[in-house]
């Protein structure tokens, strides 16, 4: 099972340029959860800062109860084998072939024999559907077997935290839909947190438990996928809905006359919320929520349409119908 990663008044600046600051949240365990944001708000800064590999400028990082930005160095080294991590182009060495790119942590820091370690990195290749790639280059194959063969290697120490640090880029949209499909499944299977940094909306609306934006140096909003993807705040509205009008401009801000150009344009409605993306042999993840939940329980009327085709059977109708208007 996972752990949870509990985030307190987290600020990072490089020099006088301020990343982002105060930002607060809990990855629940065992959850999956989604950051988002503009380009260059800082998500992928703060996928290194939960690991150890930045160290924050103020705030704490509470991981198995562990504060890692007051840890020792050594102690910071065991914290970190908690986590595996899919880096954007997989980060492997070119030198070496797939197998030994993904054997390469359990001969670094366990002392498996040969034989257990091909084993494990057998079982691993196969779970990523790289079964027979042993013996390529990562030169020689796809940027999806690239990300295939990183997410492999990120799973042979069986972490209980996942980061992935934007794996749909790249990619097609029917290798990112497999990809999401197998992010699901291995958080059914190991029960790991997992955390995703991404740009694309359908991962965003499909994958996650819980959802996050960053923008203009905060943290805008984190919380339950339903209760973004109902919520009428201008930037989360904006940006979980692809829409151009809104507070998100090119340079990131609109300026005063941008904003005034759009004021009193009606926004079109919000599209329905879509059924969670469920584990491939129709089993429920144990984190996962019945579909309208976080709805009904805090009085939301969700868009019309929202989670038909759900598993549940539950639809847009008995979900709408519990919430008030």
């Amino acid at each position: 099972m996972g752990v949870e990663i509990a985030v307190d008044g987290l600020t990072k600046s490089f020099g006088s340029q301020l990343i982002w600051d105060d930002v607060t949240l809990t990855l629940p365990a065992g959850e999956i959860s989604v950051m988002l944001g503009p380009s260059g708000t800082g998500k992928s800064v703060f996928l290194k800062t939960l690991v150890g590999l930045l160290q924050p400028d103020r705030g704490s990082i509470v991981i198995d109860g562990r504060d890692i930005t007051r840890l020792r160095e050594a102690d910071l080294y065991e914290v970190r084998k908690l986590f595996g991590v899919l880096f954007q182009d997989g980060a492997l060495f070119g030198s070496m072939n797939l197998y030994d790119n993904i054997a390469f942590p359990l001969r670094e820091h366990t002392r498996k024999s040969e034989a257990e370690v091909e084993a494990v990195v057998s079982q691993k290749m196969d779970l990523v559907g790289l079964t027979g790639a042993e013996d390529k280059l990562p030169g020689e194959i796809s940027g999806g077997m690239r990300k295939r063969a990183g997410l492999a290697r990120a799973l042979v120490l069986d972490p209980q935290v996942l980061l992935f640090d934007e794996p749909d880029s790249g990619l097609d949209p029917v290798r990112t839909a497999y990809l999401n499909q197998l992010i699901v499944d291995l958080n059914a299977q190991t029960g790991a947190t997992c955390l995703i940094v991404t740009h694309d909306i359908n991962t965003a609306r499909t994958v996650p438990d819980n959802i996050g934006l960053l923008y203009h140096k905060h943290l805008a909003m984190f919380g339950p996928r339903e209760m973004l993807l109902s919520s009428e705040e201008p930037v989360v509205r904006q940006f979980l809905n692809a829409q151009r009008v809104g507070p998100i401009g090119m340079s990131e801000e609109k300026d005063a006359d941008e904003l005034a150009a759009e004021s009193g344009q009606e926004l079109p409605p919000l599209p329905p919320i879509p059924p969670q993306l469920e584990p491939s042999d129709g089993s429920t993840r144990p984190t996962q929520r019945e579909p309208g939940a976080w709805c009904r329980d805090n009085g939301v009327t969700p868009p019309p349409g929202s989670f038909r085709g759900d598993a549940t059977g539950s639809g847009a109708l008995s979900t709408a119908g519990a919430a008030p208007a």
